[in-house]
């Protein structure tokens, strides 16, 4: 059987991380396009793993939540009536947590958006922290009882509220389906703790929605590049953090996340992240039911 070479590995692996999509990957090294598929599924769940064993006890302060849209296979009104309600076709979200000092990104989860996923999420999310940290999200109304629920009282928390409407400076704008409203005004509302009110915001979650959506080709808008399982989105929804916390030097920290948060003493290459493959085998299994 034909086994990939580290080189080439490398190099498909770069081709991903930079926002290509599979066709445009093989173009660009020349794999077939199973071949390509298939190192992403393997190395998705090995990165998965690799990143549960390792953020545990990470001394952040102040973490941001936020959720991004997606979708798997079609589009929720395309999607045929025998796979509708069916997850992993349509719509699919993505739930991040960002430290605001760091940029590290401790946990995410590839689910619904949904309460179920909330708890889940910030469950995964308490269960990596070593203390009690000041927690902000927007005003979606399910982190409410999630946060209530894992971190009983003992959290520092915080929503943002937006405000979007139309105010006189654009008014004369024409409106249209990719004009979104514009934001007027935020609401901060204090739900348990003494969170500072200068760090109540979800600005550094959200710009890491745009790194999301320019590093993975299956979340640029208006292509043809989605993802057709809901598997192999997780894949690449792993592969991009553990190259974003570990390779990507962040232009503020002068280093990357997971140095900066002190996961990692030094900054990763692709190789690094293709030698995940080599290590002991583990099991995927517990990294599927954990995406």
């Amino acid at each position: 059987m034909n086994r990939l070479t580290t080189d080439k590995r490398c190099q498909i692996v770069a081709a991903l991380v930079e926002g290509n999509s599979i066709r445009a990957t093989c173009r660009i090294t020349g794999a077939a396009k199973n071949t390509v598929t298939k190192l992403l599924a393997d190395l998705g769940w090995a990165c998965e793993l690799y990143q549960i064993e390792v953020f545990k006890n990470l001394p952040c302060k102040r973490v941001q939540c936020d959720e991004i849209w997606s979708f798997c296979y079609a589009k929720d009104k395309n999607v045929p009536e025998h796979k509708k309600d069916v997850f992993g076709y349509g719509d699919v979200w993505t739930w991040v947590a960002l430290d605001a000092d760091t940029k590290l990104v401790p946990c995410w989860r590839v689910g619904l958006r949904d309460e179920e996923t909330a708890i889940a999420f910030i469950q995964d999310l308490a269960d990596r922290l070593a203390n009690r940290v000041q927690l902000a999200t927007d005003g979606f109304s399910v982190y409410l009882e999630a946060v209530d629920d894992v971190f009983e009282g003992e959290i520092d928390y915080a929503m943002l509220r937006k405000i979007y409407g139309t105010t006189a400076k654009y008014a004369n704008q024409a409106s249209g389906k990719y004009n979104p409203a514009r934001q007027v005004a935020t609401r901060r509302r204090v739900i348990c703790g003494a969170p500072d009110s200068a760090h109540i915001s979800t600005s550094y979650v959200e710009r890491q929605n745009l790194t999301m959506r320019m590093g993975m080709r299956r979340f640029t808008r208006l292509t043809n590049g989605f993802s057709k399982k809901v598997e192999n989105h997780a894949c690449a929804v792993a592969l991009h953090f553990t190259h974003y916390n570990f390779c990507r030097i962040h232009r503020t920290l002068k280093t990357t996340p997971a140095v900066a948060a002190g996961v990692a003493d030094h900054v990763w290459g692709i190789g690094k992240i293709v030698g995940l493959l080599e290590s002991e085998p583990a099991n995927r299994q517990g990294a599927k039911q954990s995406a």
